[in-house]
C-alpha cells in the first residue's frame, strides 16, 4: 500500500471513528430528540477538522501545513473572491432548483404562491397575524441564509478542513473523477452515526437514508471541491457547506402546507434534487474545471498532491 493511501486510510478512521464517539451519547438516550442533539451534532461537525490536523501535525508534518489544508495563502485576492461569491450563491441556487424539478416531477408538494407551509410553520411560533405581507417575508429568507452562511461558516470549517480541505487534495493524484466519488463516499458514510438514527431521511430505513446521503454527498461535494480547488483555498467551499445548511429551509418555504415531503424522492436530499447539481457536475468535469487555481504554484495548471513549501 503506498504511502498516500495510507494517510487516506488513517484519516478516514480517525474522522469516522471521532464521528461515532462524540454521537454515541444519543444512541445511548433518545435519539435525535435527546436534548444533548444540537451540542452533539455541532461537535460531530469538527471531527473531520481534528482529523486533519492529526495528519498535518501528528502523521504527515509537511513543511506547509497551513497550505496543505488550503487555509493559505490567500492571493490572487481577486479570484478568490469571485469564489467566495459563487459559495454564496451556487447552493442556493441549487437548493432552489431541486424544488420546481420535484415537483415538475410529481415528488414535492409545492406551494409556489401562497407558501401555505410557510405560514403554518409561522402560525406555530405563534407570530398570530403576520407582521408583514407573506411576500416580503419570504423575501427576507434570502438575508436571513446570507447571515446564517456567516454564522455557520466556523462549523462548516470545520468539515471542510478535513473533506475538500486535506482529503480531495489526497485523492486528487487519482483523477479527479475518482476523488469527486471516493470522498463524496466517505463524506456521506461520516453522516451515518445521525442518518441511521433518523436525520434528513426520517421516512426512510437507516441504510436507505445512508445511501440517499451518500449519493447527494458525491454531487453537492463535487460542487465545493470545485470551488476548492479553482480558488486553491478551503475559505470558498467552508462557505458554501454553510450557505448550504443555511439555506436548507427553504424546502418548507415553498413547500404546500400539511402534505408530507419524503427526502427520498424530493429536495436537494432526494433523487430528484440531484438532477441539476448531476448536469452542473457533468459540465465542470467536462470542461476539465478540477484543476487547481494559480495560486497553488503549479505551472501546469495540474493539482499536485505535494504542494510546495511557503516561506
Amino acid at each position: 500500500m503506498d504511502r498516500n493511501l495510507r494517510a487516506i486510510l488513517y484519516f478516514t478512521a480517525i474522522s469516522c471513528g471521532l464521528a461515532w464517539l462524540v454521537a454515541w451519547p444519543l444512541w445511548q438516550g433518545d435519539g435525535l430528540f435527546d436534548t444533548r442533539f444540537g451540542v452533539v451534532a455541532l461537535a460531530m461537525m469538527f471531527t473531520p477538522a481534528v482529523a486533519a490536523l492529526a495528519m498535518v501535525f501528528f502523521i504527515e508534518r509537511p513543511a506547509a501545513k497551513f497550505r496543505s489544508l488550503g487555509l493559505w495563502p490567500l492571493k490572487p485576492a481577486g479570484r478568490l473572491l469571485m469564489y467566495l461569491v459563487l459559495a454564496l450563491t451556487v447552493p442556493v441556487a441549487l437548493i432552489l432548483a431541486a424544488l420546481p424539478v420535484g415537483a415538475a416531477l410529481g415528488v414535492y408538494p409545492a406551494d409556489f404562491t401562497g407558501f401555505s407551509a410557510f405560514k403554518a410553520i409561522l402560525a406555530a411560533a405563534g407570530q398570530g397575524e403576520l407582521p408583514l405581507h407573506i411576500e416580503t417575508l419570504v423575501a427576507l429568507q434570502f438575508v436571513n441564509v446570507l447571515i446564517g452562511a456567516l454564522i455557520n461558516l466556523l462549523p462548516a470549517l470545520g468539515e471542510e478542513l478535513g473533506w475538500r480541505g486535506w482529503l480531495l487534495p489526497k485523492l486528487m493524484p487519482y483523477g479527479p473523477v475518482r476523488a469527486i466519488v471516493v470522498s463524496g463516499i466517505i463524506w456521506g458514510t461520516w453522516h451515518a452515526p445521525l442518518v441511521l438514527l433518523g436525520y434528513n431521511y426520517p421516512l426512510a430505513p437507516g441504510w436507505l437514508g445512508v445511501f440517499m446521503m451518500i449519493g447527494m454527498c458525491i454531487l453537492v461535494g463535487a460542487v465545493f471541491g470545485w470551488l476548492r480547488l479553482r480558488s486553491a483555498s478551503v475559505w470558498p467551499a467552508a462557505l458554501a457547506h454553510g450557505t448550504f445548511n443555511a439555506a436548507a429551509g427553504f424546502s418548507m418555504v415553498f413547500a404546500a402546507a400539511g402534505a408530507p415531503i419524503n427526502t427520498v424522492n424530493a429536495t436537494i436530499l432526494g433523487w430528484s434534487g440531484w438532477i441539476v447539481p448531476l448536469l452542473l457536475v457533468i459540465v465542470l468535469v467536462a470542461t476539465k474545471q478540477f484543476r487547481e487555481g494559480p495560486a497553488g504554484g503549479n505551472r501546469s495548471g495540474e493539482f499536485s498532491a505535494q504542494p510546495p513549501a511557503v516561506g
